[in-house]
């Protein structure tokens, strides 16, 4: 990549967009860390903080085309700053919350915070100022953000909760997230690369879009992403912490961590950091290659993954080489995704559109997390709901193959 190109690509508004997804992403990442501590607590069954979490990832989807929809009528930095003082009020109260009723309704709050200030409004803010030379490599730089806030997230968390209470931990996390207001101001967008002569009501595209199969098809094809995604966030440390191996100490994994508690948190890390990778990877391909080939090529990667993993003995030797290979397709679907509708259905309500097939990824991610806390406590493993989200992820290989990659008003001229 050379001098001018990289200095067009990384605009103010690309790195505020990512440093705000990146601080927001570090401490969503976290959740799953605080499963063991807070059940402990209060003497809760998995369920009840799973079920909070996943609560939180179905508000998100909720919340995702409102706020997109909001920003494109009322102004993005609006909708985004909104966003945070949600998110940073959610957690704080959540610090002091002791029922699993109050962080499950305060999760709603936190979701919406995500909502306003994550994928939607960001990557819409994003696609819409960068020129169409470099949208894909710019949503894939995004994204790629988003998943540098997981690799520093967990570890980040992991030593607080060495030192203090998880609702001193919270405090911090909220005042974090409202300190990220002061990058708002950079998220100015240069209207010149929207079509003036697009006069397209917000209705008529919602309108012309649901009608279009293969806007379906990329809706119930991100459910699996969703679910899958969500379910490893909220479960995977936990499922680690019970499930694996020891650490042989000496070996290579003992110098990065002392224990398989530990190795929950380094794997969640490996997931964000080889995600970075992947992200970027994604929307660079995105430029040259067919997207809807991807992105069956990302989900087959994820459910072969997925079967050779959970059929092979759980040692921390397994659980590196999974983290690695599934971070790297981890959010590698997002750019792919984003791109795909701004190709298809153009850039004026991008946010709205992605929103809304976003809000299939939200509710797989509230079913991977509620199921996996429910089959845990009836069954005390997670098996069945690795199983199902094996056939979920073969699914989503399979539905985007027939998807149409042109644009619908190019479509609608060979068709008339």
């Amino acid at each position: 990549m050379n001098l001018q190109m990289r200095s067009n690509l990384f605009t103010p508004v690309l790195i505020a967009g990512s440093l705000i997804l990146l601080l927001g992403f570090a401490i969503r990442s976290t959740f799953g860390l605080f499963q063991i501590p807070i059940a402990e607590e209060f003497l809760w069954a998995r369920s009840e903080f799973s079920l909070a979490i996943a609560i939180q990832n179905l508000a998100w989807g909720i919340g995702t085309p409102i706020f997109s929809a909001f920003a494109e009528k009322y102004g993005d930095r609006k909708a985004i700053t909104i966003g945070l003082i949600l998110y940073a009020l959610g957690v704080f109260i959540s610090s002091t919350a002791s029922s699993p009723e109050a962080h499950q309704f305060l999760n709603i709050l936190i979701g919406f915070g995500i909502a306003g200030s994550g994928f939607g409004p960001i990557l819409g803010v994003v696609g819409r100022s960068a020129s169409p030379e470099k949208r894909s490599l710019a949503l894939g730089v995004a994204t790629a953000a988003g998943s540098a806030g997981q690799v520093v997230g967990p570890p980040f968390a992991a030593a607080l909760l060495s030192i203090m209470p998880w609702s001193n931990v919270f405090e911090i996390f909220a005042i974090i997230s409202i300190l990220t207001i002061i990058l708002v101001p950079l998220l100015k967008i240069n209207s010149s690369n929207i079509s003036k002569k697009n006069n397209e009501k917000m209705s008529d595209a919602l309108i012309q879009a649901s009608k279009d199969p293969t806007y379906i098809m990329l809706f119930l094809g991100f459910f699996s992403c969703g679910f899958q995604l969500a379910f490893i966030t909220a479960h995977f440390p936990a499922f680690i912490a019970e499930s694996s191996g020891p650490i042989i100490q000496g070996s290579l994994i003992s110098l990065l961590c002392s224990s398989v508690e530990g190795l929950g948190a380094l794997s969640i890390a490996l997931i964000g950091l080889f995600n970075i990778v992947g992200s970027v990877l994604a929307g660079a391909l995105g430029r040259d290659y067919t997207k809807k080939y991807l992105l069956a090529v990302i989900y087959t990667g994820r459910t072969i993954a997925s079967i050779l993993f959970i059929t092979s003995p759980i040692t921390p030797l397994t659980v590196v080489i999974f983290s690695i290979v599934m971070g790297a397709l981890w959010l590698a679907t997002v750019p792919l995704t984003a791109g795909l509708i701004g190709y298809i259905y153009g850039l004026k309500y991008m946010g709205t559109l992605y929103g809304i097939v976003f809000l299939s990824h939200q509710i797989g991610s509230f079913v991977g997390v509620w199921l996996g806390g429910w089959f845990y406590d009836l069954y005390g493993s997670y098996t069945i709901v690795w199983w199902v989200g094996i056939g979920v992820g073969a699914f989503s290989a399979i539905i985007h193959l027939p998807v149409k990659e042109i644009p619908i008003n190019e479509r609608r001229l060979l068709t008339n």
